[in-house]
């Protein structure tokens, strides 16, 4: 489930992320009653097997059963919960709006979610792990070890979000900033899921891998991922609960 809201009194529409019909959209026909049959299955973050009915323009789901409640363990915890939420944002931006199949990104935002809620790997790092994999997936790579512009084999010092990534001094662009070598080899680390060197960093590495890291999917999603405002800022800071998700 990637996001949900009400409809009627008692309804609501649920947008989920498949492995096998790429992103749904379907109705929840009364789960909002304290009697519903499904209702409590339907938590944000959760992993469920679901039945629907064809519909015109939206399904109808008949059945519900749950396979993990990650929610339970995210949302106690809210840099987990915050960091959550950007993934499913984001992966509800990726997914087609065509119905296509695609298990890879099924199993990026299952993987990550799981991780997250067993607390294998520190919330940042999953989060921004996802974060990279998933884009790269869905054609947005952010190039580390080659210019982004020439392709020239690096590594190179330079980095510019815009042009997508490393950039070789002939085709540095003004703007483009350094990270350190150590903040390379975090994101590095985190786009080919090397939990070794990603669990080692340090916090200054990680702040400057979470800041490139959303600057990156911000710019090429063309949209701005409000989860995202959210995650390492005080829970007092927070207005309103953002939408419920999950995956």
């Amino acid at each position: 489930m990637l996001r949900c809201h009400d409809l009627g009194e008692a309804d609501r529409i649920i947008t989920l992320l498949t492995p096998k019909y790429g992103k749904v959209r379907a109705v929840a026909k009364g789960v909002r009653r304290t009697k519903s049959r499904f209702g409590a299955r339907l938590e944000p973050f959760s992993l469920v097997d679901a039945q629907f009915y064809r519909g015109r323009s939206l399904d109808v789901i008949t059945q519900v059963e749950s396979r993990n409640q990650y929610g339970r363990a995210l949302v106690s915890d809210y840099e987990a919960f915050t960091a959550a939420s950007a993934m499913v944002e984001t992966a509800d931006r990726l997914a087609s709006e065509e119905a296509d199949p695609d298990l890879t990104a099924f199993q990026l935002l299952h993987g990550a979610l799981h991780a997250m809620a067993a607390g294998t790997h520190a919330v940042d790092l999953v989060m921004n792990s996802y974060l990279l994999r998933s884009m790269a997936h869905a054609g947005w790579q952010l190039a580390i070890f080659e210019c982004a512009i020439c392709g020239a084999p690096g590594p190179h010092e330079a980095l510019n979000i815009t042009a997508g990534g490393a950039v070789c001094d002939d085709c540095r662009p003004p703007g483009s900033i350094v990270p350190a070598v150590a903040t390379w080899q975090l994101l590095g680390a985190l786009a080919a899921g090397d939990w070794k060197i990603a669990d080692t960093a340090a916090h200054p590495e990680r702040r400057a891998v979470g800041g490139i890291v959303a600057a990156f999917v911000q710019w090429h999603l063309e949209r701005q991922v409000k989860s995202l405002r959210l995650v390492g800022k005080p829970a007092g800071e927070i207005r309103r609960r953002p939408a419920a998700v999950s995956a």
